[in-house]
C-alpha cells in the first residue's frame, strides 16, 4: 500500500506553498493524507514486530525459568520424600521382642527373620502397619506354629520359623509375612462361618473361597477366648487397616506346611499415582494406579452383553461389572457409547470391572488430609486439590461395590455371595448426650447392627417393653434415672436380666468400676475409646 501510495503523489494543487511552486512535482514529493496513513501505519506494524521479537525472548526465558522451577520442584519433593521415609528395620526389635514374649506365653519356641530390612517406607505407613504386624505375627504363633511334640512328629525342627520379607515393586513396597506351622484349618473355617451363620450347610466354596473366611468379622479357630486369640475380630481390622492407608492383603495357605500373608503397600501417603476418570457430566474422581489391573476400551454390543451376564472375563477371571456413576450414588441410567472405557480394579482378592463415562489420563497427585468426618466412610481413600481449585476425591471402586450388594456383604470375599437371612443383632445405646447417640449410632449400622437409642434410663425401660436389643450401652451419669438404677432395673427382671450391659463413661475410678460389677455390668469402657475395642466388646458379648 506504501509502494502505490508513492506512485501516485500529487502533482498539482490549487494551493501550494511558496517553496514549493518554485520545484517541478519531480524534484520535489509532495504527499497527501493518504501518503501520511500509510506511513503511520508502517511505523505501527515495525513497532509491533519489535513488540512480537522481544515477547518471544521473554517467553524462551520464562519458558526456561519454568523448567528450573519444576526441576526445582522435583528436587525438593525428592528431599520431603527422602525426609519422610525411614527404614523397615526400625520395627525390628519391636517385632523380635513381641515372638519372644508371645513364644513364652505360648510355650513354644519359634524365631523371626526379616530380609530387606533395609528397604525405606513412608513413616506414616510404617506407623500404621506396626499394629497388623503385630496382629499376624501373634496369630502366627497362636494359630500357625505347633508346639515341639507335634513339629517333632510332623519331621519339622523343634523352633518355627517365621519370614518377613520385603521388596519395592514401582511405587508400592511388597510386604510377605510367612510360617513353616500347619497352615489354616479350611474345614474349621468352614464349620466356623456355617455356626455363625454367614455360610449356609448347601455351600460348597472352593479353596481360595475358604481361605478369604480368615477376613469375616466374629469367626475365629481358637478354642477358647484369651488375651491373644478367640474374639474373631483381628484379621478383619488388620484387612481394613490396610485398606485404610491404600493397600491391600492376600492369603494362600498350604496344610502342614505354613500360611504366607503378602500386603501390598503404597510407596509414601503424600504422593500417589493415579488414573483421572469421569463419572456423570461434571464428577471427576480418581483411582489408585497400583489397584488398575488393566483398561478396556468395549463395543457397546459387547458391553450390553457383558452387563446381561454381569461381568467380564479376562485373563481367565471374572471381573463383576459396576457403572462407577451408580457406584457414587448416582440413579442416572447407565450411559452407553459406540467405546467405552472399562477398568479393571484390583484390591486383595477381590476384583471389579468398573465403567466409567471417560478416561482423562494418569496423574501424580498430593494427597491431602480428608478429616475425621471422610476418614472412615467406606470407599473414600483420600482427596487433592486440582490446580483450578476444584476438590477430587480418591476412592476406591472394591470396596463401593461391596457397599452395594449390601450391608451384610460388606466384610464377606465377594465369591461368597449367599448368606443367611438371619437378622442382624439389635444394640440399645442409653446416653444423655445427643452427640454420643449419633456418632455411636452411626458407626454401629455401619458395621452392619440395629440401633436403638434412649436418652436416659426410663426412657431405655420404656422402649424395651418391645423387642429387647441383643446388648445394651449405657452411660453413667443420666437425668431422670442414672445407668447404675438401669443396670439394676435390668437384671432385676427375668425378661432382660440375661442382657449383656456396657457401661461407657468418663467416671472410671475403682469406686464406679467397682458399683458397675456389683449390679452385674459386663464390660466397662472409659471414654474416650477406641472405636475396634467398642466393636470388640460388642462383638463377645453379643454371640448366641
Amino acid at each position: 500500500m506504501e509502494i502505490q501510495a508513492d506512485s501516485h503523489l500529487q502533482s498539482r494543487r490549487t494551493e501550494l506553498a511558496q517553496h514549493e511552486r518554485d520545484f517541478d512535482p519531480l524534484e520535489f514529493d509532495r504527499y497527501t493524507r493518504l501518503q501520511e496513513l500509510t506511513r503511520m501505519m508502517a511505523e505501527g506494524l515495525a513497532d509491533v514486530a519489535s513488540l512480537q521479537q522481544a515477547l518471544v525472548k521473554n517467553v524462551g526465558e520464562t519458558d526456561a525459568a519454568l523448567l528450573a522451577q519444576a526441576r526445582i520442584g522435583r528436587e525438593l519433593q525428592q528431599d520431603l520424600m527422602r525426609m519422610r521415609a525411614v527404614p523397615f528395620a526400625n520395627l525390628g526389635e519391636r517385632l523380635q521382642r513381641l515372638v519372644r514374649q508371645t513364644g513364652r506365653e505360648l510355650g513354644r519356641s519359634a524365631e523371626l527373620a526379616i530380609e530387606g530390612g533395609q528397604v525405606e517406607l513412608d513413616r506414616g505407613v510404617l506407623e500404621r502397619i506396626a499394629a497388623p504386624l503385630e496382629h499376624l505375627l501373634r496369630n502366627s504363633l497362636v494359630h500357625g506354629i505347633e508346639d515341639a511334640p507335634a513339629r517333632a512328629a510332623a519331621g519339622k525342627p523343634a523352633a518355627g520359623r517365621i519370614g518377613i520379607s520385603l521388596r519395592q515393586e514401582a511405587n508400592e513396597v511388597v510386604l510377605v509375612v510367612s510360617d513353616d506351622g500347619a497352615g489354616l484349618d479350611l474345614e474349621r473355617l468352614r464349620a466356623k462361618a456355617i455356626e455363625k451363620g454367614l455360610l449356609s450347610a448347601e455351600q460348597a466354596p472352593s479353596e481360595s473361597e475358604q481361605v478369604q473366611l480368615v477376613f469375616l468379622s466374629g469367626l475365629s479357630t481358637a478354642g477358647t477366648v484369651t488375651e491373644l486369640a478367640g474374639r474373631g475380630v483381628g484379621m478383619d481390622v488388620v484387612r481394613t487397616e490396610i485398606q485404610s492407608i491404600g493397600g491391600r492383603i492376600e492369603v494362600t495357605s498350604a496344610r502342614g506346611r505354613g500360611t504366607t500373608f503378602t500386603i501390598y503397600l503404597p510407596l509414601t501417603l503424600a504422593v500417589t499415582q493415579t488414573v483421572m476418570v469421569r463419572a456423570g457430566p461434571s464428577s471427576v474422581v480418581a483411582l489408585s494406579s497400583a489397584n488398575v489391573e488393566q483398561v478396556l476400551r468395549i463395543k457397546a454390543e459387547a458391553l450390553v452383553s457383558h452387563y446381561e451376564a454381569g461381568h467380564i472375563e479376562f485373563q481367565g477371571r471374572p471381573y463383576p461389572l459396576h457403572y462407577l456413576r451408580q457406584l457414587l450414588g448416582g440413579r442416572a441410567a447407565t450411559d452407553i457409547q459406540p467405546y467405552n472405557m472399562v477398568l479393571l480394579v484390583r484390591s486383595g482378592a477381590h476384583r471389579v470391572a468398573v465403567h466409567v463415562d471417560e478416561l482423562l489420563g494418569n496423574r501424580e497427585m498430593v494427597v491431602k488430609n480428608i478429616g475425621p468426618q471422610l476418614a472412615r466412610m467406606p470407599g473414600v481413600a483420600g482427596a487433592t486439590v486440582l490446580p483450578d481449585g476444584a476438590i477430587v476425591l480418591i476412592v476406591n471402586p472394591v470396596q463401593l461395590a461391596e457397599i452395594a450388594r449390601g450391608p451384610m456383604l460388606r466384610t464377606a470375599t465377594p465369591e461368597l455371595s449367599t448368606r443367611s437371612t438371619r437378622p442382624a443383632p439389635l444394640v440399645m445405646v442409653v446416653d444423655d448426650s445427643l452427640t454420643v447417640r449419633k456418632i455411636t449410632g452411626r458407626l454401629l449400622e455401619r458395621e452392619g447392627y440395629r440401633v436403638l437409642t434412649a436418652k436416659d434410663g426410663l426412657d431405655a425401660l420404656e422402649q424395651m417393653k418391645g423387642e429387647l436389643p441383643a446388648i445394651l450401652l449405657v452411660d453413667i451419669e443420666m437425668p431422670r434415672m442414672d445407668g447404675f438404677d438401669l443396670a439394676r432395673n435390668v437384671r432385676g427382671d427375668p425378661r432382660t436380666m440375661d442382657i449383656p450391659i456396657v457401661m461407657i463413661s468418663s467416671r472410671t475410678a475403682p469406686k464406679h468400676r467397682s458399683r458397675a460389677e456389683e449390679l452385674g455390668v459386663n464390660a466397662f469402657l472409659g471414654k474416650p475409646f477406641q472405636e475396634s475395642e467398642l466393636l470388640a466388646q460388642i462383638v463377645a458379648l453379643s454371640r448366641p
